[in-house]
């Protein structure tokens, strides 16, 4: 079986560590504990791994936070401050990321048309933000089992808003498996493995599993 040649990784119409920026908004205590469209533990697993394939695939991140310098809100989890502890932080006020100048010209900066936006909650802090960008001509994918809102119904709907304005839904595995895309890309496997291992789930396991079978011959 021989792979094709590697397609122009800039132009490329599905994701790739060349043509993509991470974005990662408000990912702090008030904000996670105030989430009840999905399981926090479960969510917190899952932007942790998308941090992690982030910062693994090398691409530009710009994490943000809202009224810490204020006083008003904590920094963000420790669990993401330990990825992302290389990259600036962007403190601001604004409920929309967008409306920060340094926030927007951070993005801008990254030189990348395609963002892969994960933000809580899903229906302020990660929907007005995207709607903003897609107006400017970005491509959006929401990572959305790492995002999440007041209300199941609140994250839905903000979901559905999203889309209909043109905006691409992924999950955690997509964005691995597409930022990986074959596995004679020798140098991020060994990522890809840990971050699929620490997700857990069915297919988490199984590489578990075969780990530990090549580990003991």
């Amino acid at each position: 079986m021989t792979s094709e040649v590697i397609r122009n990784p800039a132009e490329d119409h599905l994701l790739t560590p060349q043509n993509s920026a991470l974005v990662v908004i408000d990912y702090q205590p008030v904000q996670v504990n105030s989430i009840a469209s999905m399981d926090r533990p479960l969510m917190v697993r899952n932007i942790v791994a998308t941090a992690k394939a982030g910062v693994a695939y090398k691409l530009p991140i710009v994490h943000t936070t809202v009224n810490v310098k204020t006083g008003l809100n904590k920094p963000p989890i420790s669990q993401l401050q330990a990825v992302l502890a290389d990259f600036p932080t962007y403190d601001r006020t604004t409920i929309n990321s967008w409306e920060d100048i340094e926030f927007r010209q951070a993005v801008e900066a990254t030189g990348r048309k395609k963002l892969i936006m994960t933000a809580l909650w899903t229906e302020a802090c990660l929907a007005f933000p995207a709607l903003d960008a897609l107006k400017e001509g970005y491509e959006v994918y929401v990572v959305v089992d790492a995002v999440g809102g007041t209300s199941v119904t609140a994250h839905d709907a903000a979901l559905r808003r999203v889309e209909q304005a043109g905006g691409k839904l992924i999950s955690v595995v997509q964005l691995l498996c597409e930022l990986q895309r074959d596995w004679k890309r020798t140098e991020t496997v060994p990522a890809f493995l840990d971050i699929m291992k620490g997700l857990g789930g069915t297919a988490g396991l199984q590489f578990e599993w075969d780990a530990a079978e090549r580990a003991h011959g």
